[in-house]
C-alpha cells in the first residue's frame, strides 16, 4: 500500500515524533510498556529472560532446563532431576565462554570447569549443583526490576520437598508451540552477556554478517559470530513481523522471517554508511518484505518509525553489546535516538517519493 507525502509535511510531523520520546522512561516504565500490548504468558516469559538484570548466566540455564522439562507428567521437578539438565547447559557454555558471571570466582562454576576437563564424575556434578547451583536463581527467576512477575512458572517448594513444582502457566508454552522459539532467544540473549562478560561491555560493538545471518564482534581484526541475528531480535517484537504483525519463525521453513533494512540499503549513501547498524535491522514476514505489495527499496511511513524508535528502546533495555552498540550507533539518550532516527529518515525520504505503508494482519504487538 502506498501513500505519497511532501517532505515538507512530513518534516512538520517530526517533532510529533521527538516530543513523544523526549521525556526518559524509567526501566519500569519500558517494562510495563512491553508487557501492555498482548500481555501472553509467552511475553512475560521474555521480559524475564530480555529485560532481567544478570550478574550471572544460572538464569539462563534455569530457563533452558525449564522449558525442556516443560511437557514432562510430573508436575513436581527434584533437585536432583533439575541439576542434571542444570549443569549441563552451564558446562557447554562454560566450554565455550568461560566467564559466565560478574564475581571473579565461583565454586559451582569451577565444578562445572572440572567436570569439562573430566576429573570430576557426574554423581558429585550433581550433588554439588543441588548444593550450590540453585542457591539464588530459584529466589530470583521471576524477578523483574524491583518486584517480581505476576505470573510465575514454578513455584518454590524446596523448604517443604527439596524441590519445584512447574505451573500451568511453563505447561501452557508446550500447548502454544513456542518451547523452542523461546529457547532459542534465551540461548541468544545469553550468548550476548556472556560475550560481554568475556570481552567488556564497553569494548565490542556488534556487527551484522549479512553471510552469515548472525551478529558478530570484532577479534584480533576477524569478526567472531556470536549468535543468530533472527533469535536475537525475536523476543523484542514478539515473534511477530515488524510491520504487519502477522506471525513469523525464525527457523527454516515457509514462515522463516527475513532480516529487513527498515531504511532501505540501497539509501546507505545519504545515511552515512550506517545502513547495516541494528538499529535498522528488523525481522519482516517474507510478504511484507518482498511480495507483491511489499516494501522492498521503498521508504516506510514516518509512523512506523515511532514503532523502530520503541523497538530500539527495548533492545537498549538489555545490559549486552546490544545496548553498547545502539547508544554508539543512535545516540546516548532517548530524545538524541528519535532525533537520530528523524534525521536519518529526512535524508532518505528527500530521495523518495513514495511511502510504504504495511497492512495490519493481526493485532498490535508492540
Amino acid at each position: 500500500m502506498f501513500c505519497v507525502t511532501t517532505h515538507h509535511q512530513q518534516a512538520g510531523q517530526f517533532s510529533i515524533l521527538l516530543l513523544r520520546s523526549e521525556a526518559t522512561h524509567g526501566y519500569d516504565d519500558m517494562v510495563q510498556a512491553f508487557l501492555d500490548v498482548q500481555p501472553t504468558t509467552a511475553n512475560h516469559w521474555r521480559s524475564l529472560i530480555l529485560f532481567g538484570r544478570n550478574v550471572a548466566s544460572y538464569k539462563f540455564a534455569l530457563a533452558r532446563s525449564l522449558l525442556e522439562m516443560a511437557d514432562r507428567r510430573d508436575d513436581f521437578i527434584r533437585l536432583d532431576e533439575l541439576a542434571a539438565p542444570f549443569s549441563r547447559h552451564l558446562c557447554e557454555h562454560v566450554a565455550a565462554s568461560p566467564k559466565q558471571a560478574t564475581s571473579p570466582t565461583s565454586k559451582f562454576l569451577d565444578a562445572c570447569r572440572l567436570a569439562n576437563a573430566g576429573t570430576l564424575p557426574g554423581d558429585q556434578l550433581r550433588d554439588l549443583t543441588v548444593r550450590l547451583g540453585f542457591t539464588n536463581v530459584i529466589d530470583a527467576f521471576h524477578r523483574l526490576g524491583p518486584a517480581d512477575l505476576p505470573i510465575r512458572f514454578f513455584m518454590d517448594e524446596r523448604a517443604q520437598s527439596r524441590g519445584i513444582r512447574i505451573t500451568d502457566e511453563l505447561r501452557g508454552l508446550v500447548q502454544m508451540d513456542v518451547t523452542q522459539e523461546l529457547t532459542d532467544e534465551t540461548e541468544a540473549r545469553w550468548r550476548l552477556v556472556e560475550t560481554a562478560w568475556e570481552l567488556g561491555v564497553s569494548h565490542p560493538l556488534i556487527e551484522h554478517d549479512a553471510e552469515q545471518g548472525s551478529l558478530a564482534v570484532r577479534r584480533r581484526d576477524r569478526r567472531a559470530a556470536v549468535t543468530s541475528v533472527r533469535a536475537a531480535l525475536n523476543g523484542y517484537q514478539k515473534g511477530c513481523c515488524f510491520y504487519c504483525f502477522g506471525k513469523i519463525a525464525i527457523v527454516p521453513g515457509p514462515t522463516l522471517a527475513d532480516v529487513d533494512h527498515f531504511l532501505p540499503w540501497s539509501t546507505r549513501a545519504h545515511i552515512g554508511g550506517n545502513v547495516d547498524g541494528v538499529w535498522n535491522l528488523v525481522l519482516s514476514c517474507q510478504a511484507c518484505n518482498r511480495g507483491p505489495a511489499g516494501k522492498h527499496d521503498l521508504v516506510p511511513a514516518l509512523g512506523i518509525l515511532h514503532r523502530l524508535h520503541t523497538r530500539n528502546e527495548f533492545l537498549i533495555l538489555s545490559h549486552h553489546p546490544l545496548r553498547e552498540t545502539l547508544m554508539m550507533q543512535t545516540g546516548l539518550t532517548s530524545g538524541g535516538r528519535a532525533s537520530f532516527l528523524q534525521n536519518a529518515w529526512g535524508e532518505v525520504a528527500l530521495q523518495r517519493g513514495a511511502r510504504w505503508e504495511p497492512i495490519a494482519v493481526a493485532a498490535r504487538a508492540f
